[in-house]
């Protein structure tokens, strides 16, 4: 008894290690990610510093992580500094401070007459794009996408994105549209308000491979706008943007206004419109009806058709009114304007 019972919990094990092997399966990085955070170590892209101090390696949960994140307080050897601090793979680094040193620090002198001193971003978050369930895990679980909420120049004053981008003030509109066309020089991917429903607030960067060797970018919205920094070269990296085309699915904004921020789909087909109605024909006593109707007795000068008489026993001078319609029948719609009211 005891051997049979020692025999079927020895079974039992097996079994479930059996299973397991097909529950719990490992997942693994792109190996690319990893010999890009190598490549940029190698080549000291990234100096501990200061402003930029090397961690301990993240690992998960899943696949979320990176081998060398660095916490970063300030960019360009700390002449702007973060609003809080953040959490980035080495890759991305060296790019932003080029963004910044080369399209946002000039653009803050050219439209607004002084520095800039801040930046309010957000970093690692190991989660799915857009917060969406069953999505793709995002940039961000990697070190490897920023999120740009604002702007703090040294006077002061702050430019967010969410009510900068449609300010009244055409310094700010101006500014924000400068650095996010400077930002498609930079990084692979560059989405900003009117892209899609999730990023009306800030401006996502990251170094996606969205093609086997990460040369495809993408830049939305498409912007009507020309900017002031090196104009030739922005404008032949978002025609290439544009060229590449747009990754699928994309839910845009069905609010942002006519000629603003984004090329919207193509309408529907109208749908056919029915004939229009004649309205009737004017009768004359001398010539008839005014114009020609269709079908039998309809020529020029045929008497009027003949109109229902008053009931019998109504006196004759009272004008007749024909019976009023029956009211409406049960559960159907009220017509306003060609648009049924239930």
């Amino acid at each position: 008894m005891r051997r049979g019972l020692v025999a079927f919990f020895a079974l039992s094990l097996i079994g479930l290690g059996v299973t397991g092997c097909g529950l719990f399966r490992f997942e693994q990085r792109e190996p690319w990610r990893a010999q890009a955070e190598e490549a940029c170590l190698s080549q000291r892209l990234v100096q501990p510093s200061a402003y930029m101090a090397l961690s301990s390696k993240i690992e998960g949960p899943g696949v979320c992580g990176m081998d060398y994140p660095f916490k970063v307080s300030a960019f360009n050897n700390g002449a702007v500094g973060l609003k809080s601090k953040v959490t980035l793979a080495c890759p991305i680094i060296p790019q932003i401070d080029t963004w910044i040193d080369e399209i946002v620090r000039p653009a803050a002198k050219m439209y607004f007459g002084v520095p800039l001193a801040d930046i309010k971003a957000g970093s690692y978050s190991c989660r799915p794009r857009n917060n969406q369930r069953g999505a793709k895990l995002s940039e961000h679980s990697f070190g490897n996408a920023l999120d740009v909420m604002g702007f703090a120049l040294v006077d002061g004053r702050e430019i967010s994105v969410m009510n900068g981008w449609r300010s009244r003030d055409p310094a700010e509109q101006e500014f924000l549209r400068e650095v996010f066309v400077g930002a498609c020089r930079y990084f692979t991917t560059v989405l900003g308000p009117g892209s899609d429903a999730f990023h009306y607030d800030h401006l996502h960067i990251d170094l996606a491979r969205h093609d086997p060797k990460g040369q495809r970018r993408i830049c939305k919205p498409i912007l009507k706008f020309a900017p002031r920094i090196d104009p030739e070269k922005s404008q032949e990296v978002l025609q290439s943007a544009a060229a590449a085309g747009d990754l699928a699915p994309v839910d845009l904004e069905q609010d942002v206004p006519e000629g603003e921020a984004y090329i919207p789909p193509a309408p529907p087909p109208a749908p056919a419109l029915a004939a229009p109605v004649a309205p009737p024909p004017r009768y004359s006593s001398s010539n008839g009806y005014a114009a020609d109707l269709p079908g039998p007795g309809g020529a020029r000068g045929s008497q009027p058709p003949s109109y229902p008489q008053p009931p019998t026993g109504r006196p004759p001078e009272q004008t007749y009114l024909p019976p009023r319609p029956q009211g409406r029948p049960a559960n159907a719609p009220l017509v306003l304007n060609s648009h049924a009211i239930y």
